[in-house]
């Protein structure tokens, strides 16, 4: 008899798999004649070579539709083991960014936040500027996590300033890593909605993802990254200039920042105010500036916003 194993990458092999291996037997009852093993990350098959290499075909579209949905279940896995065509047609949704994790569809909610997406299209940096709630970090999460998915950049850094707001982080327990973590956390949840946790701690441990406080940054040369500098408006002038200058070959840069939320110390210049200044006649480099509309949070953010506009107290 003839054996093949099949290694699984940079996948959830748990949900892959589905509980106590679930999918696995719906699929070994689609090929009774093949003896099929399936034990951690990889999936073991003897029999004849026909039935082998059309299991391969199958299997290998089994796991396009996971990495593209972040799930399966056993609609689609009768849609793919039955028909080609059926799962080809169901794979052509322009507007869906990234395909979250439990199949959660990703994409523009807003006309800014879609005026986001078709910039990056045609550019390599893109400021998009906003009070909280306009989906501006979340969307920019979304592009970088597509961009890596289709190959376009080899990895994503994800990088904030510092800048106490209002809180000691020196107080705070642990090491340099878990006094950051917890600052850093509104990227880690983007994250979390659109990468499987256990491929998101394998990317993060292999530095495909990194995710970093911006002095982290001086000195490199980001090259095939697709880069994201959240809550810009806390950047000093050396600081945005060091980050910007850090661009490399085949790179993406999204800056996001309300400058309605500046931590800086008073009569420090903002870095994202003054490259918007310097930079919006640059060619190459694209500005959007989200509102009160693009809000996706709860009703009541976009009437706080409203009423705080124009309230400004030392």
């Amino acid at each position: 008899m003839n054996e093949r194993v099949i290694e699984l990458e940079e996948i959830a092999v748990s949900e892959f798999f589905g509980t106590h291996n679930r999918n696995i037997e719906l699929i070994k009852k689609h090929f009774p004649k093949l003896k099929i093993v399936a034990r951690d990350n990889k999936v073991r098959i003897i029999g004849n070579p026909l039935i082998m290499d059309e299991f391969e075909k199958r299997f290998a579209m089994l796991t396009k539709y996971f990495h593209r949905y972040n799930k399966l279940d056993e609609n689609s896995i009768e849609q793919i083991l039955n028909t080609v065509e059926t799962v080809k047609n169901s794979i052509k949704e322009k507007d869906i960014l990234v395909h979250g994790v439990h199949g959660k569809y990703i994409k523009a909610q807003s006309i800014n936040q879609q005026k986001m997406v078709d910039l990056m299209g045609k550019n390599d940096m893109l400021f998009a500027v906003g009070p909280a709630g306009t989906g501006k970090t979340y969307t920019a999460v979304a592009l970088a996590v597509k961009a890596l998915k289709n190959k376009e950049v080899k990895r994503i850094v994800l990088t904030r300033p510092a800048v106490e707001s209002g809180e000691n982080l020196g107080f705070l327990p642990g090491d340099l890593k878990d006094k950051l973590d917890p600052y850093m956390q509104p990227l880690y949840d983007a994250l979390r909605d659109m990468i499987p946790q256990e491929k998101l701690e394998s990317f993060i441990e292999k530095g495909v993802i990194q995710i970093a406080p911006l002095a982290f940054m001086r000195g490199r040369t980001l090259d095939s990254a697709f880069v994201i500098l959240d809550e810009a408006q806390n950047t000093t002038h050396n600081q945005m200039k060091m980050f910007l200058t850090r661009m490399g070959k085949n790179a993406k840069f999204i800056i996001t920042g309300d400058p309605g939320q500046i931590d800086l110390p008073r009569r420090q210049v903002s870095g994202l105010k003054e490259a918007i200044l310097t930079l919006k006649d640059l060619k190459g480099i694209e500005m959007v500036f989200l509102d009160e509309n693009d809000v996706v949070r709860h009703k009541l953010v976009k009437k706080i916003i409203n009423a705080y506009k124009g309230i400004d107290i030392e």
